[in-house]
C-alpha cells in the first residue's frame, strides 16, 4: 500500500520537513538523484526548466548527469530562479552544462531524451506563452520524455489540464499525487515511479492498494458489499468546479451510506472515511535517493 496525497498535504509536509529535519537544498538534490536513478540515460539530454523548484530539480539533475559524463543542456523557459534553483543552475554551468533561454525557435530534435521540469504540482489553469510552446514541442518530439514530479500542465489534485506533457516516465517526488491517478490523467504517462527523498508526511489523504489490503474500519463495508459506481465523467460532473473527485465521492458515500466506486485504470473506492485507489496489477515503481 502506498500513500496518495493532495497538493496541500505535499506542500505542508515539505515545509515541515525543511523546518525540522532536512535543508531544502538537500531535498532538491535528493529529488534530482531520484529522477536520475529512475531512468536509463542516453544523451544528448535536453532539460526544460521553469521558474520554481521544479526547475531547480532540473538544474540539480543537469549537474548529476554531467558528473556521470552524460551530455545535456538546459533550456530555460523562465528567467526566474528559486534560491536553491539558482545554486544548482550555477553549479551545473560550472560543470560545463550549456544553459540557454528557450525560444520559439529552439530546436530540440537533436535530443534523445527530454526532461520536463516546467510546472509543478501547484499549477492550475491554462498553460500560456512560452510554457505552452515548450509543452507542444515536447509532445511533438520523438525523444523519450521524463516528467519530474508531475506532468507539466496537469493539476496535481484533479489531473485536469488543457495542455499536458505526455511522458514516457513520470518520477513523482516523495509521494503519489492524486491527480496522476484520476480520469484521463493516467493516459498522459506510460510509466510512473515514486522517489523517496525523506519527506515527513503530516497527514494521510488517500491510499493506493491491492484489493486484499483494503479495509474500512469506520463502517465495516467490504469490496463485495453494496456500492454505487460512476464513470470518471459522472464523477467529475458531481465534483463540479469547486471540489475534487475524491472529495465528491467521499461526500456521496456518506450521503448514500454505502461504498462509492469511481471507475478507471485505478478505480477509486471510498466509504466516506477512507479512500483508496485500487491497483490490481503492477504498482508504480518506488525508488530511494536518500543515499544518492
Amino acid at each position: 500500500m502506498q500513500e496518495v496525497i493532495t497538493v496541500v498535504t505535499m506542500r505542508e509536509s515539505d515545509a515541515h520537513t525543511i523546518a525540522e529535519y532536512v535543508p531544502s537544498r538537500t531535498l532538491m538534490r535528493r529529488a534530482a538523484m531520484g529522477v536520475f536513478q529512475a531512468a536509463r540515460w542516453e544523451g544528448p539530454v535536453g532539460i526544460l526548466t521553469g521558474g520554481g523548484n521544479n526547475g531547480g530539480d532540473g538544474y540539480a539533475l543537469a549537474g548529476i548527469l554531467a558528473d556521470h559524463g552524460i551530455p545535456c543542456a538546459i533550456y530555460r523557459v523562465s528567467e526566474t530562479f528559486s534560491q536553491d534553483g539558482q545554486f544548482y543552475h550555477d553549479q551545473a554551468v560550472e560543470k560545463g552544462v550549456p544553459s540557454h533561454p528557450y525560444t520559439p525557435e529552439t530546436d530540440l530534435s537533436g535530443c534523445k531524451m527530454l526532461v520536463d521540469c516546467l510546472l509543478g504540482t501547484g499549477f492550475s489553469g491554462s498553460v500560456r506563452g512560452l510554457y505552452r510552446q515548450a509543452i507542444q514541442a515536447m509532445n511533438q518530439s520523438k525523444a523519450y520524455v521524463v516528467s519530474v514530479d508531475i506532468n507539466s500542465g496537469m493539476n496535481g489534485d484533479t489531473g485536469r489540464g488543457n495542455l499536458v506533457v505526455q511522458s514516457d516516465l513520470t518520477v513523482t517526488i516523495g509521494y503519489l499525487k492524486a491527480g496522476l491517478l484520476l480520469g484521463s490523467a493516467v493516459w498522459q504517462w506510460k510509466q510512473l515511479a515514486v522517489a523517496d527523498i525523506g519527506i515527513r508526511l503530516i497527514r494521510e489523504d488517500y491510499h493506493l492498494a491491492a484489493p486484499e489490503e483494503v479495509v474500512f474500519p469506520n463502517t465495516d463495508f467490504s469490496l463485495t458489499g453494496p456500492q454505487e459506481s460512476m464513470t470518471p465523467k459522472e464523477a467529475a460532473a458531481l465534483a463540479g468546479s469547486g471540489r475534487t473527485v475524491p472529495e465528491a465521492a467521499r461526500e456521496r458515500a456518506l450521503e448514500a451510506g454505502k461504498l462509492v466506486r469511481v471507475l478507471g485504470k485505478y478505480p477509486l473506492l471510498t466509504d466516506g472515511y477512507r479512500t483508496y485507489f485500487l491497483a490490481e496489477g503492477a504498482f508504480p515503481r518506488e525508488i530511494s535517493s536518500l543515499d544518492g
